[in-house]
């Protein structure tokens, strides 16, 4: 086995259960120091030499010695063995997951996410996906240093430079963009209109009273820049608990059937939002989805099954999961007229 390959499955699973990120960052450190250092890497590896180099511990060490060897590392092998299924699927739940094409709500290092575009495309690739959303914070979120306009900017630039070398795999421009608390969203217009998805998420004033949330929802649904309702509650599971916000899920649903909004089935797994009684209201609705993961590293973008378990639970229809559609008919409904 490769030592870059060890290290990058190992960051990847470690990220798939949600471990520290500071466990995580210390493979992906590794994996960074092998790719400078070539093929100089096995030469140290054969004469102790490897925690010389900064970035580079006792636990990385003894992975790359053991990868260099042609064995697969013990620390990947337990975990592998571990790893196991995230949630089990029926048959429905399974033809749902190969059905998915792609995954509309992505975070990277531009934000709060822990990896670079490029290492959150490279994984989309390796788990089969056709397209990818990155979809990095608004400039409201700034504990989650989210993008100006001048930074969106760049990002655009990177995307466009990084696109060729991935073959058919699309990587798609797009933001969680802010709801503010009057419902206005986070970025200019004119930015937002230049993005292939837009996932508009309420991340403040999250208790505010039920009505009052209400407008705000309904206002950002009926913004011509609006494609997908993102965590629409709001709610956190575990040990983060926050109780899901108030407001009247029949009149939010009902617009976002109207404009053709897609409610989220947000996979995280702290997050598995909407609640199973309002996806239920969501698709008595006629409601579209976006079963998403979002993601904020590599491993993360593994979470589709949380998804699928809940849209099968709740009788999604699968044609109206907008993430089993194919990249054309999907930017056709991003660039509808509103």
């Amino acid at each position: 086995m490769e030592p870059l390959a060890a290290l990058r499955r190992i960051a990847f699973l470690l990220e798939r259960r949600l471990e520290p990120s500071y466990r995580v960052k210390a493979f992906r450190s590794a994996a960074d120091v092998v790719v400078r250092e070539g093929e100089a890497i096995r030469r140290r590896a054969a004469d102790g030499t490897l925690r010389d180099l900064a970035g580079i511990g006792a636990v990385t060490a003894k992975v790359i010695t053991e990868a260099v060897t042609g064995s697969v590392p013990g620390y990947l092998r337990d975990l592998e063995d571990r790893a196991g299924d995230l949630v089990e699927l029926d048959a429905a739940g399974l033809e749902l997951r190969v059905r998915l094409r792609g995954d509309l709500h992505s975070h990277t290092d531009w934000s709060d996410g822990g990896s670079p575009i490029e290492e959150m495309a490279i994984t989309a690739i390796e788990l089969g996906r056709e397209y990818q959303a990155i979809t990095d914070h608004s400039p409201r979120l700034t504990v989650a240093r989210g993008l100006t306009s001048d930074r969106l900017k760049k990002q655009l630039a990177v995307l466009d430079q990084l696109t060729p070398r991935l073959g058919a795999f699309r990587l798609l421009s797009g933001i969680e963009v802010d709801i503010l608390e009057d419902g206005a969203l986070d970025q200019t217009p004119e930015m937002l209109g230049r993005l292939d998805v837009v996932v508009a998420s309420v991340h403040s004033k999250l208790a505010m009273d039920a009505e009052a949330m209400t407008r705000r929802m309904i206002r950002a649904v009926q913004d011509p820049n609006t494609d997908i309702l993102g965590h629409c509650t709001g709610r956190l599971l575990g040990q983060k608990k926050r109780p899901q916000s108030r407001f009247d899920a029949k009149a939010v649903f009902a617009q976002c059937a109207e404009r053709g909004v897609a409610v989220e089935i947000n996979s995280r797994p702290e997050r598995l939002d909407p609640p199973r009684e309002l996806l239920r209201l969501a698709v008595a609705a006629g409601c579209l989805f976006s079963i998403d993961t979002d993601a904020h590293a590599p491993g993360q973008l593994d979470w589709q099954p949380y998804g699928c378990a809940r849209a099968v639970d709740c009788g999604v229809p699968v044609d109206r999961i907008v993430t089993t559609w194919p990249v054309d008919r999907l930017l056709e409904w991003t660039r509808r007229d509103r």
